[in-house]
This record gives structure tokens, sequence and C-alpha cells, in this order.
């Protein structure tokens, strides 16, 4: 099953075709496919990890009340 958004991003590359199928064969994909598949999910991961930290109820922090320093009178 071939992905529209890999496809898409594949041939938008244009003059840096050659570099991402360098790297991709530096970090041991089989294709620029796979590679690109794998950069987009991420991508998305990082993104859901980012909202979920947004969503997350934040607590508030309770400030210690000072003690009133006592003044030589």
């Amino acid at each position: 099953m071939e992905n529209d958004i890999v496809l898409e991003r594949i041939s938008n590359l244009k003059g840096r075709l050659g570099y991402e199928e360098k790297k991709a064969k530096k970090l041991g994909f089989a294709s620029l496919y796979d590679y690109m598949e794998e950069k987009i999910n991420s991508e998305n991961n990082a993104l859901n990890t980012v909202i979920e930290v947004k969503n997350r109820s934040i607590k508030s922090l309770k400030k210690k009340k000072k003690s009133e320093q006592k003044t030589c009178g």
C-alpha cells in the first residue's frame, strides 16, 4: 500500500533527492520510500506528544507563606 503523502514528499524533493537517497542508505533503509515513511511517522509522533503535554492539566505550585520577620522594637 502506497501512501500518497509519502509519494508527494518524494516528488517534491527535486534537488534534494540524491541527498535524501544517500541518507536513507546510510541509515539502513531498503528504499527512499521506507525512509520517508518512517520520517513522516516520527514527525507525527512528535506532534502527538507535544499535543498531549499541552492537554495535561498543569498542577499549580503552592507557594509557601513566608513567616513575618520580627523586627526589633
